[in-house]
């Protein structure tokens, strides 16, 4: 990673900042604090932002972080004050075709290929994620865990 870059976060690096009780949330805390004074510039995109809305706001006792709206909002709204956002034009939605036919997308899995879908159309060196699994079959992608992603911020 060198300044300059443009770095796409996954949604789960967002939960997991804001989520003390998740394994990696120093990593993701210190990579999302550290970026832009390292001259690495994140993004996101309404995709990731609503994910983290479904996310933050669902009770805890179903997989969620169970925060009042108004803390949710709050969250999202620093978010994109430090992100670049990533508009899902329509460059973005033929891109999502064709990696769900190039790769027989279905399901769930459709969110993991617009993400790379929008990776692909902005030409993002890498993807900022907890989930690598979830995003091995795009072959051409550079994934980093927050912890790498961390550790390969410039100095």
């Amino acid at each position: 990673m060198t300044r300059g870059d443009l770095v796409l976060a996954d949604t789960n690096v967002y939960l997991s900042a804001t989520d003390r009780s998740r394994e990696n949330h120093s990593e993701a805390r210190g990579f999302l604090q550290r970026c832009t004074g390292a001259g690495v510039h994140c993004a996101l995109t309404g995709q990731i932002l609503r994910e983290y809305l479904v996310v933050a706001t669902r009770p805890a006792d179903v997989n969620g972080l169970g925060l009042p709206l108004e803390d949710a909002l709050f969250n999202m709204t620093v978010f994109r004050g430090r992100t670049v956002f990533l508009e899902e034009n329509e460059a973005v939605s033929r891109e999502l075709e064709t990696l769900v036919r190039r790769y027989a997308i279905t399901g769930k899995r459709v969110h993991d290929a617009n993400i790379t879908a929008a990776i692909t159309v902005y030409r993002i060196p890498y993807l900022i994620t907890a989930n690598k699994d979830d995003f091995a079959v795009f072959s051409d992608l550079n994934l980093l865990t927050p912890g790498e992603a961390l550790a390969a911020l410039p100095t």
